[in-house]
């Protein structure tokens, strides 16, 4: 019979099997900017742990989990009565960072004179109320209004805050967008354009203007959502299943440490702690 030599078998014996680990992220592109670099550093940490980040919004994170084909979901929003039907009580919500809506506007437009408008005023232009920027004392330009997605987390924030109804229609808009990136794109490329996004996406062209509220111009600083007196302020969630895998309640931990919420602070939120 064929042996094997003694130090083969010794070395077979002592050598451990570390089985790779796969988790899925799954939602909203406004929390997957941090997510994507803390899976990143925890990865370099834990090299059999492997994290994939996809975005989809929001609704798409949460109705992941409840469909079990995501390991933890991404939502800059609260979760829906609906929603927590369907999640059973099953799941931890975990805050990880806040941060603001901004109401995003072309470079031309806040160069015209546009640095603030009230929240009647933004209702009114995506009712479609107001349709020319000279009507709020900018550039004699129709405004292009971008709706989001239906799924979008910023879009309930939004919705609820300036038209009263998380669901409501927003019969002004001409266009209707997904990602943040893709908003910042259009914005960017247009003179004329408004749009809500995350505050950590405005840039030379796309400016956030201040919402006028009770007479004082509040602007989305990360200062305003931490006291409190940014109307569009949310907190920005992490969804993990109760019987969620050790390696993913690790890493959901390495994001509530203190190398995770430098993270939120590097990307441009506000850190929970």
């Amino acid at each position: 019979m064929f042996k094997l030599p003694l130090l083969l078998i010794f070395c077979c014996l002592s050598t451990p099997l570390v089985a790779a680990q796969r988790i899925s992220v799954v939602g909203s592109t406004t929390v997957l900017p941090v997510i994507s670099q803390a899976a990143a550093l925890f990865h370099a940490q834990h090299p059999d742990i492997t994290i994939t980040v996809s975005g989809g919004g929001s609704g798409v994170g949460i109705a992941s989990v409840i469909q079990g084909t995501a390991h933890i979901g991404m939502a800059s929003r609260q979760t829906t009565q609906e929603e927590q039907a369907k999640l059973k009580g099953k799941v931890d919500n975990i805050i990880i960072a806040a941060d603001a809506v901004a109401i995003a506007i072309s470079k031309a437009v806040y160069e015209s004179g546009v640095h603030a408008l009230s929240v009647q005023q933004i209702a009114d232009i995506y009712r479609g109320n107001i349709r020319n920027w000279k009507d709020v004392g900018g550039l004699d330009a129709r405004i292009v209004v971008i709706d989001k997605e239906a799924s979008r987390g910023t879009r309930h924030v939004f919705a609820e805050a300036i038209l009263g109804d998380k669901h409501a229609r927003a019969k002004g808009a001409s266009i209707i967008s997904g990602s943040n990136n893709e908003e910042q794109a259009i914005i960017s490329r247009s003179d004329a354009a408004i749009g809500m996004l995350s505050n950590a996406w405005l840039n030379d062209k796309v400016r956030g203007i201040d919402i006028i509220v009770n007479g004082q111009h509040i602007s989305p600083s990360i200062e305003h959502v931490r006291d409190h007196s940014y109307p569009l302020a949310r907190g920005l969630h992490i969804l993990l299943p109760n019987n969620a895998s050790k390696a993913a309640k690790d890493f959901v931990q390495f994001l509530l440490s203190e190398s995770g919420q430098n993270i939120v602070k590097q990307v441009g939120y506000l850190p929970v702690h």
